[in-house]
């Protein structure tokens, strides 16, 4: 699924227009994006949480011609799913 395939989903279930779908798909990951940018971590009850961790810099391996490459350090983006939808993913 992506961003299009999201909007037309929601769009179907809540009656928005498509227009109004995109807007409040896309508010809603601004949002999130934006949370995180400023390093607060962002929970959704019964879906996961989203958060940014600090990675050190480490020495990598470019995995087409195996030669090594620096990583710099650096935020990352985190998402843990929570224990609902391990369930729901798992038990059908």
């Amino acid at each position: 699924m992506n961003k299009n395939d999201l909007v037309e989903e929601v769009a179907k279930v809540s009656g928005f227009s498509k227009k109004n779908a995109e807007k409040a798909v896309t508010h809603v990951l601004e949002s999130i994006f934006d949370a995180l940018k400023h390093g607060k971590e962002v929970r959704l009850a019964g879906f996961g949480k989203f958060d940014v961790q600090y990675r050190e810099a480490r020495v990598g391996r470019n995995r087409k011609s195996g030669e090594q490459v620096e990583l710099p350090a650096g935020n990352i983006p985190v998402f843990t799913a929570a224990v609902d939808l391990k369930k729901a993913l798992n038990h059908g």
